[in-house]
């Protein structure tokens, strides 16, 4: 009786993870029909792919200073979009910059996925004094703006790559904590969870094996959401001076840098925030598209 208590409730495993595959499918399929989604996966990826290769692809050097050729205008002769205020390579510096802002805004991200999504998990599966306990702690740090929290907790820890990405991820946490918990609620109940536990499956395996599967979309999709919040936020944190420091090309560290040279150079000026801009939107409209392929009722 009990083995075929257990075909019964792997049955629905095998299932739902068939149906999560095809998620990711249709996903895809979505996104590839959507032409704005598609064009900024485009963007995205020619972001991505300059950052990666720009220690081949630049056509300077990004801490190369010169006095003799501070802010000059773009399409100068051997500077494509000029310089900045010490004379570097304003392209090679958007190049290397993005190494740094994309890192900073997918990194915290993925960290905090992973541990919001636990904490998250844990405290929807087992309820109770568990969930209270989790959850009472996360909405402590919920009830903050997130920008305040990241400002808030890197001026505790001090300026710097690595503490920025610290206070990044503490501040993403909670919201996918939240999300997970939600989620994973509403799973728990599912006729196939409970006949795994008739057949005394552990808590361990129920999740890995029938919980997760059905919650790694909604929890994945919400926290694509984050990256253009985490972007814009590191972003910000480098321009008040607890981010990224000098010389390193960031694109918040940039703006700061040129914010005095907006009335005399303002072209060179915007050009970190035109970047900044393009990657933010382009992960906000993505991710938009993603979501709605996970709804049903479209």
């Amino acid at each position: 009786m009990s083995a075929a208590a257990e075909r019964i409730s792997l049955a629905p495993a095998a299932v739902k993870r068939r149906r999560t595959g095809g998620f990711w499918h249709r996903a895809a399929r979505h996104v590839m029909r959507d032409k704005v989604a598609l064009v900024c996966a485009i963007v995205l990826l020619a972001i991505a792919l300059s950052a990666i290769f720009a220690p081949w692809i630049a056509p300077a050097d990004p801490y190369k200073t010169s006095m003799l050729r501070c802010l000059l205008p773009p399409l100068s002769p051997k500077y494509l979009l000029g310089t900045d205020e010490l004379g570097r390579d304003m392209l090679t510096r958007l190049l290397y910059g993005g190494r740094v802002s994309l890192s900073m805004g997918i990194a915290p991200v993925i960290l905090a996925t992973i541990v919001g999504g636990a904490l998250g998990v844990t405290a929807g599966y087992f309820g109770r004094h568990i969930n209270m306990a989790i959850m009472r702690v996360v909405n402590v740090f919920y009830a903050f703006p997130s920008v305040l929290l990241a400002v808030a907790m890197a001026g505790v820890l001090g300026s710097g790559i690595v503490n920025s990405l610290i206070s990044l991820t503490l501040v993403f946490i909670p919201p996918i904590a939240r999300v997970a918990e939600s989620v994973t609620t509403q799973v728990r109940n599912q006729d196939y969870v409970e006949a795994a536990r008739a057949t005394g499956a552990s808590a361990g395996r129920i999740i890995v094996q029938h919980v997760l599967a059905n919650v790694m979309g909604p929890i994945v999709t919400y926290a694509s959401s984050l990256v253009s919040i985490a972007i814009i936020i590191s972003s910000g944190l480098s321009f008040l001076g607890l981010g990224a420091a000098p010389p390193l090309a960031d694109w918040g560290l940039m703006l700061n840098t040129l914010r005095q040279a907006i009335y005399v150079a303002p072209v060179n000026a915007v050009l970190p925030g035109v970047m900044i801009f393009a990657a933010s939107v382009s992960f906000n409209l993505l991710s938009d598209s993603l979501r709605s392929a996970m709804d049903v009722r479209a």
